[in-house]
């Protein structure tokens, strides 16, 4: 009996995801709750678990892109059986009977926010017979590639052409039911023998989803790149690696071209151009709509931080030593946080539709860049957290965000941000809102600056401090206070060791 792994709801916006790794292969023993795949979305990269003990029968590829809710693999529980019945000696096929049937296949609905599609490659030609789950054509949206399996026996009347554009819905081919097969006629599950007798398949010389993604990013044809994969296929690590020799060659190409004045002082002039990746187009479509659909309005102020800095220089080397985590000023700036959400709770709020939600809780999402671009992990109930506490916290999340492990629980909810562009210089800077929440803190730099105390001029190290609202919640009363009361507290640090 084999079980169907179906790829699991994995966040309330996400409606397709993309194999990233099998770290099982095909027709692996594998144990419950052994991890056998990664998977990644759009927003972050998470494991496949196996459900139960059994034979793996992978139904998606490395690449792949695959909806919510379907089939990306099978576990057949019965170990005994699953060897037999692949090395089954192939019977030869009675002549194909047609069946007087027509199937007619449809673009599938692919994600929630795709209307069309394109007809990237025809696998197959017109008149081929083709087998029931057999690739037939590649299929591309603006967010992904996808494979195009046959639903039925029979032989293939193309309808629409490569490169044509075709709604949800849309007619593809139809497919003339056939009972059998031809004599002669290899089984779907037969690639991997094409690729061991050198001969060439409708896989030769065609990328997998992912290695489509990199050479179309880098403009670099498939007929130019030597698949290594089952049947001649492109793999991902074909694209990479001729990604950098194709580079090469375009360099010394563009210095051969003529017409415009070749500098030959060692000045480059070359231009790449990259699609977005989905992190990076999710990320643009947000921030888009934060500043289309909220009135965001930015508050500023200054911290005298010298407190801070002198007792975090007495105590860091004994805060180290007790409790094996460096004393930053993350956990000041959030504990200070805390403090003025919990007499500010319009700041911690959010709206939703007609109606305010008020938290009793602060969970802070804190921005990290990582190589893939900014996440925002949370920090849950950060106000009943100790300093040693939170310093760990952020340095565990900061490090799964730039390793790529963060799990859609660990960056979902949050009712208040901080930002600290300090770290890379930043002077000042008006933060954008992550919704749904109201509101964000920017951290800035932190430079010696002439102010005046007492009636005299001093010289201490002074951090600007900013924070975004929206103003339809949050008026500019209660903006000003909070930042003001932060700013308070981190002046008198005594004030949030006593929360007064």
């Amino acid at each position: 009996m084999a079980i169907q792994v179906k790829v699991p709801t994995v966040g309330e916006s996400i409606t397709e995801v993309t194999v990233a790794n099998w770290l099982k292969k095909d027709g692996d023993a594998v144990q419950m709750d052994e991890v056998i795949a990664e998977l990644e979305s759009d927003k972050a990269t998470f494991e496949l678990t196996a459900p139960a003990a059994g034979v793996l029968r992978i139904k998606k590829q490395q690449g792949d892109s695959v909806p919510i809710g379907e089939l990306i693999c099978e576990i057949e529980e019965s170990a005994g059986t699953a060897k037999p019945k692949e090395s089954k000696p192939a019977t030869t096929p009675s002549a194909p009977k047609a069946t007087g049937a027509i199937k007619e296949m449809k673009v599938p609905s692919v994600g929630e926010s795709i209307t069309e599609v394109t007809i990237s490659t025809w696998l197959k030609k017109e008149g081929d017979f083709v087998q029931l789950d057999e690739v037939i054509a590649e299929v591309e949206s603006d967010k992904a590639t996808f494979e195009l399996p046959a639903e039925a026996n029979g032989i293939l009347r193309i309808v629409a052409k490569e490169k044509e554009t075709l709604p949800i819905g849309g007619l593809i081919c139809r497919i003339e039911v056939m009972e059998g097969a031809p004599t002669g006629a290899a089984p779907v599950a037969s690639s991997a023998n094409a690729e061991s007798s050198g001969d060439k398949s409708y896989a030769t010389g065609h990328p997998s989803p992912a290695a489509a993604k990199i050479l179309d990013e880098k403009g670099i044809p498939a007929s130019q790149v030597q698949g290594t994969g089952v049947g001649g296929r492109i793999t991902k690590e074909d694209a990479v690696k001729a990604q950098a020799q194709t580079t090469k060659a375009e360099s010394s190409k563009a210095s051969t071209t003529s017409g415009a004045p070749v500098l030959t002082s060692g000045v480059s002039r070359n231009a790449t151009r990259e699609k977005m990746s989905s992190l990076r187009k999710t990320v643009a479509r947000r921030l888009v709509a934060v500043k289309n659909e909220t009135a965001m309005l930015t508050t500023f102020n200054e911290v005298d931080m010298k407190p801070i800095m002198d007792l975090r220089a007495k105590y860091k080397d004994k805060f180290k030593e007790k409790y094996g985590v460096g004393l930053g000023f993350m956990s000041f700036f959030t504990k200070a946080v805390c403090q003025a959400l919990k007499e500010w709770p319009a700041v911690n709020a959010q709206i939703d539709g007609d109606e305010i939600i008020y938290h009793d809780y602060c969970d802070i999402s804190i921005a990290v860049s990582t190589p893939r671009g900014l996440v925002v992990p949370v920090i849950r109930n950060a106000e009943s957290m100790t300093f040693d506490q939170i310093e760990a916290e952020v340095a565990r999340l900061a490090a799964r965000g730039r390793e790529g492990k963060l799990s859609i629980e660990e960056m979902t909810g949050g009712t208040f941000s901080i930002t600290n562009g300090g770290v890379f210089g930043s002077m000042l800077s008006t933060p954008i809102i992550n919704p749904p929440q109201s509101a964000i803190l920017g951290m800035h730099n932190i430079v010696e600056r002439p102010v005046v105390k007492n009636g005299q001029i001093v010289i201490t190290p002074v951090m600007y401090v900013a924070m975004s609202y929206d103003h339809r919640i949050i008026d500019g009363r209660e903006s000003v206070s909070f930042l003001y009361r932060v700013k308070e507290m981190l002046e008198d640090p005594g004030r949030l060791i006593l929360g007064v």
